[in-house]
């Protein structure tokens, strides 16, 4: 042909063979995402072939990584980020400071230098964008408790990976480096550092003063229009273009741009249809991102450094795990959130990538670490939906065998418990509220409103703290574990309500209710009619989907169901 087709030849062999792969995994009860990695390393550099554009896949892997995390932006608001920061930024901070000690401790076991060896534990402690978002969300967790708490901790990740990118080469040859690839000193440091932070500092402000504003008015103007393609065009082009414009403006990453561009839109009421629209394309360029990864992988290392490469792969599983889940626990987040959590950052992706390239142009990584960072990342990605599997398993062993667990969960702790001045009345005949998301937050505030007594059930500790602040009956702990019911008196209520959107634990917690207390009325929110026809199935409840009209039809239900009714002018 006439003209270069190797964009298209990329993209049709690695979408055609990852299909195909991705059939075969699944038949064989794997994960897709096996058969996305193995058809990139078909198509890679480092097997006989047919050998696609690694370039070009690369660009196109982070076209995914920008819409994933700008579909993650429309689900989770500033608040949602906001709500779990005591545990995502210290967490996050020491898990990083963890495997960068396990990392450089193992490099220096080999005789690499010191320097060498701290930029390889830097690239095995973050967690990859892409990874974390599709295990999340194929679960149907991304927007509940757990998994706001590992978007904050992957966002506060990657403002950590931009620094240390930042000061790197200001220290490179303080650590060993290239002299003429670093710029020595510490006033250079210092003012590397004040100017990336005033950068970051100014695109946030920017968001947040004209981004929320804007943002949301140019979606409308382009619904008023009735056209779905300028619709589509429009959300597009707004996630790629301040995704690219925020890294070539303000050096934030691409991955970080399009997830507050995200948020900002998320103020739009299009929002919800802002998501359906750009699925397709996240899906299919996040495919694109695991068939990159995979053309990266070298199937030679495994022959040549087993042992290396499988000191690699427990350091990122297995100590990143352990690190994150006691850091979950200190905080007193239930078993649960704790595993949930470890299982996230069990894997590492394209920061890696990024630290590993800079490293070795700067002389602070050998050959061979980028070759075991790559071979590690490509095995804990594959095995990453196995970790996620293995929660529920894990959390029931435990709690059967350890002593200590089962004390953990029954420990003294002041949130977990209602305090014994709550009067008696107030708990008989009352509702539990599962949830104080958006929607929670309107039915509690109809029910104090009409003078309805009422105990939240709430996983996030700084939102129990806030409730009881205002005067609210509220318990930390996980609805589906029975303490937690137990301690909102479920087995004396009058109605249970489920407002949370995991529809997976909403067995959970209504079995748990019925047990302690089975002639107590369920009313359930759901946001799709495949959850909503499931849950009917098995005789749930009352069912409510939407998010405005489902909280104020719950609320209206619940109202009457408690006798206190509804005004003409409040309907």
């Amino acid at each position: 042909m006439p003209h270069d087709v190797s964009l298209i030849t990329t993209i049709a062999a690695g979408l055609g063979l990852a299909m195909v792969l991705g059939i075969v995994a699944s038949r064989a009860r794997l994960p897709p995402i096996v058969g996305y990695l193995l058809a990139g390393i078909l198509v890679g550099p480092h097997t006989p072939g047919f050998v696609a554009d690694v370039a070009l896949a690369g660009q196109l892997a982070e076209i995914g990584v920008m819409l994933l995390m700008f579909g993650v932006g429309l689900h989770l608001s500033l608040g949602d980020l906001l709500s779990v920061r005591r545990i995502a930024v210290p967490g996050a901070l020491v898990q990083i400071a963890a495997a960068t000690a396990l990392g450089a401790g193992v490099a220096s076991l080999w005789g690499w230098r010191a320097g060498e060896a701290l930029v390889f534990g830097l690239c095995l402690s973050c967690a990859s964008t892409v990874v974390l978002l599709r295990a999340l969300e194929d679960r149907g967790v991304l927007e509940t408790v757990n998994g706001r708490i590992a978007v904050g901790w992957l966002v506060v990740e990657d403002l950590a990976m931009v620094l240390v990118l930042v000061v790197l080469p200001a220290v490179a040859a303080l650590l060993g480096g290239r002299a003429e690839a670093a710029t020595a000193g510490g006033a250079s440091l210092l003012e590397a550092l004040g100017i990336t932070l005033a950068k970051v500092a100014a695109f946030v402000a920017l968001m947040l003063l004209v981004g929320r504003r804007v943002f949301p008015r140019l979606l409308w103007l382009v619904a008023k229009t009735g056209s779905r393609e300028l619709f589509t065009l429009c959300v597009i082009a707004t996630a790629v273009g301040v995704a690219y414009g925020s890294a070539r403006l303000f050096d934030v990453s691409f991955a970080l741009g399009a997830f507050f561009a995200g948020m900002m839109m998320r103020e739009s009421e299009f929002s919800h249809r802002a998501a359906d629209e750009s699925l397709p394309l996240r899906e299919a360029f996040s495919v694109l991102f695991f068939v990159s990864v995979g053309m990266l992988f070298d199937p030679q290392v495994l022959v040549e450094q087993p042992l290396k490469l499988l000191a690699v792969v427990a350091i990122v599983m297995v100590g990143k795990t352990i690190a994150a889940i006691a850091l979950v626990l200190v905080f007193r987040y239930p078993l649960n959130t704790a595993l949930v959590v470890g299982a996230s950052l069990a894997q590492i992706g394209e920061f890696s990538f990024i630290l590993a390239s800079l490293g070795s142009a700067l002389g602070l990584l050998p050959p061979e670490g980028h070759t075991l960072i790559l071979a590690g990342s490509l095995i804990s990605i594959a095995l990453n939906s196995t970790m996620f599997a293995l929660v529920e398993p894990a959390r029931a062993w435990i709690h059967e065998r350890s002593a200590l667990a089962r004390r953990l969960e029954l420990r003294d702790d002041p949130l977990a418990q209602l305090p014994m001045s709550v009067p008696q009345s107030q708990l008989t005949g009352q509702v539990v509220l599962v949830g104080y998301g958006r929607v929670g937050r309107r039915i509690a505030e109809a029910m104090r409103d009409k003078g309805v007594d009422f105990v939240v059930a709430e996983q996030n500790r700084e939102k129990v703290e806030r409730m009881r602040e205002k005067g609210i009956h509220a318990v930390c702990g996980d609805a589906a574990e029975p303490a937690t019911l137990i301690q909102a008196h479920v087995a004396r209520a009058a109605v249970l309500v489920i407002a949370t959107p995991d529809a997976f634990d909403v067995r959970k917690v209504v079995e748990t209710a019925r047990t302690l207390n089975p002639p107590i009325e369920v009313i359930v929110r759901t946001h799709s009619e495949d959850e909503a026809a499931m849950l009917r199935r098995e005789g749930i409840g009352t069912i409510f989907m939407g998010e405005d009209e489902l909280a104020r039809g719950m609320s209206r239900h619940l109202l009457e169901r408690m006798g206190k009714g509804t005004r003409k002018e409040d309907r």
